[in-house]
């Protein structure tokens, strides 16, 4: 406001907080109570209109919780119109692009709008101004370190101050290569390709390390700069030590592992937005880990014989699937990253890799690498699980190194680590729409029998009849390959295009083109699952009279915080929910 008005800049308050000796009659105050001295005597002679309250953002230092005041001081400045246009110019040109897009008008609207910068700071640490300062008046700048004046010779003293630390940061694509020398790093570094940053430092950091750059080297420093958004806690606060909030990635780390910490924060991230840190989150990629050394553990353990220059025999249908979805997976985990979509690159990779290698094809390979009687089946099913395993290592490299190189080092393979081992190429040739489609619809049956024999308790290990109505379509498809049912699925098949009579005493799923039948006659104890569901049914009973009891309390309803309220109400409900299920089994065991 004072520069607005073209106000004199004078200095009230001394470095102690206390009014400096020009204030009359409030000099040597301390400033609090000089505002109330103030105060009265405006009151005092008639010179207060009013007092409004305002709410308003004051300065307080994070050491000592002090309240900061401004302070007219002499500081050092860089004149920043002619560095701010080259810079400005480089983005609006495209030789330097912001991922996401949007956080260009950030950058642009702060370098549109620059003041000088301060580049001055009185603080102990850091690269010291080189200003030195001579009794004769003479103020030297130089590049190198000087010990006496060169105008009268007399001996100078350096500038206390520091460099900014932003000032110093800008340099760092730069000189950590040996700048100003021209080095062989520089020459091979400089321009890097992608700066990866967060949002809250575009103007204190990206900004001026493009200047800079364009100052120093004459060249921008990099061609794209990759956004992140910042790991809040899981309420959505941003981590400080003032609020005790703070994760401690290597606690992290002790516990759950490296690349588990890496893979939480890359997952269910999205380019530029913030996410918060969740715990579970931490064990599920805990799990994932868990998960890709059981699988692979258990493919090294049937690579006996196996070698991998040798011709795979004829691939089955789950063959042919998994290097289809393999395949893909190459082409869109490839695209993801190449559009700097991390987390769904990520994403992918764990759903290819959990659902369909391990939960799926793993389990089709398993009946085909314990026949040692068809040695050309099991060298294809060896070849297939070690060239996706591999490949897939590969790809999830850049998100879990540490595991991946591990495993990688025990399987088959050229070179001496992970990291320099090819990007696995495109495989357009195994691409196949129609063994993709008839797996499908075998996987959907074989979770729509294994749902129900759960529904009713049949045990795992025990064989159910089911009969399939199957469209002529997929008829062969399942005439063909119906070991899939036997072995995963622990059922006796019976398949036909029409049939006659509807099963009696028998559950149904419908699968798209396919109706599966379950009889039960012969297959459960009806007296004894009906008892079980009854137990199940008066535990519910018990569970519910404690909620609807809490709920029912005063008390508790008006002292308990709203989510605790809403958890139980949730929980009445889940409970409810299922003595309904039970009730609806329970009258049709009635009538088998």
């Amino acid at each position: 406001m004072g520069l607005r008005h073209n106000l004199p800049q004078i200095v009230v308050i001394n470095n102690d907080g206390t009014m400096a000796a020009d204030t009359g009659r409030y000099a040597g105050m301390d400033r609090y109570e000089c505002r109330k001295a103030l105060v009265q005597d405006l009151k005092e002679k008639d010179f207060l209109a009013k007092i409004d309250e305002h709410a308003h953002s004051v300065g307080h230092c994070q050491r000592c919780r002090t309240v900061v005041e401004p302070l007219v001081s002499k500081q050092w400045f860089v004149d920043m119109k002619p560095l701010a246009k080259p810079a400005i110019e480089a983005v609006q040109s495209g030789r330097i692009a912001f991922v996401p897009e949007r956080f260009t008008k950030i950058y642009l609207n702060w370098l549109e709008n620059i003041r000088d910068w301060c580049i001055s700071r009185q603080i102990w640490w850091g690269h010291r101004i080189p200003a030195w300062y001579c009794d004769c008046g003479e103020v030297i700048v130089s590049k190198t370190d000087i010990t006496e004046c060169p105008k009268c010779g007399g001996q100078v003293k350096q500038d206390p101050d520091v460099l900014d630390t932003w000032f110093s940061s800008a340099l760092w694509p730069f000189s950590t290569m040996g700048w100003p020398e021209d080095t062989a790093e520089l020459k091979q570094f400089y321009p890097t390709s992608v700066l990866v940053t967060g949002y809250d430092i575009i103007f204190f950091w990206v900004a001026r390390m493009i200047f800079m750059g364009l100052e120093f080297q004459k060249e921008i420093p990099f061609h794209k700069v990759f956004i992140h958004g910042l790991v809040r806690d899981s309420e959505g606060r941003k981590m400080s030590k003032s609020l005790g909030n703070g994760i401690d990635p290597l606690e992290v780390v002790e516990k759950y592992g490296a690349d588990t910490l890496r893979f939480t924060l890359i997952t269910g991230n999205t380019p530029g937005n913030d996410m918060r840190f969740y715990w579970e989150r931490v064990e599920s990629s805990r799990n994932f880990a868990n998960k890709i050394w059981n699988a692979s553990r258990f493919v090294l353990m049937n690579l006996e014989g196996f070698d991998p220059a040798a011709k795979a025999g004829t691939y089955t249908l789950a063959d042919r699937w998994i290097l289809s979805r393999y395949a893909k997976t190459i082409a869109e985990v490839t695209a993801n990253l190449e559009a700097y979509e991390l987390g769904e690159a990520a994403r992918k990779l764990y759903e290819f890799i959990w659902n369909e290698y391990c939960d799926w094809y793993i389990e089709t390979a398993k009946a085909r690498l314990y026949n040692k009687e068809d040695a050309e089946s099991r060298a294809t099913a060896q070849y297939v699980l070690w060239h996706v395993l591999k490949g897939t290592l590969e790809l999830l490299h850049p998100f879990m190194p540490f595991i991946t190189e591990a495993i990688w080092q025990h399987l088959p393979h050229s070179g001496v680590s992970i990291v320099t081992a090819a990007w696995p190429a495109s495989q357009v040739e195994f691409i196949d729409e129609a063994a993709e489609a008839q797996m499908t619809i075998l996987m959907d049956t074989i979770k729509a029998i294994r749902n129900m024999r759960s529904e009713v308790n049949v045990p795992p290990g025990r064989k159910s009849e089911v009969i399939l109505q199957v469209s002529d379509e997929w008829r062969q498809v399942f005439a063909d390959n119906s070991d899939y049912l036997k072995t995963l699925a622990a059922a006796q098949p019976e398949i036909g295009s029409v049939i006659a009579e509807k099963p009696e005493n028998a559950m149904t799923a419908v699968v798209s083109g396919v109706e599966v039948y379950l009889p039960l006659k012969g297959l459960i104890d009806v007296e004894k699952e009906t008892a079980r569901l009854k137990k199940e049914f008066d535990a519910l009973d018990k569970e519910l009279s404690r909620i609807t009891g809490k709920l029912a309390n005063a008390g508790f309803v008006a002292k308990a915080p709203a989510e605790v309220i809403e958890k139980e109400r949730a929980k009445e409900r889940e409970c409810r929910d299922k003595q309904t299920a039970i009730n609806e089994r329970l009258t049709y065991l009635a009538n088998l």
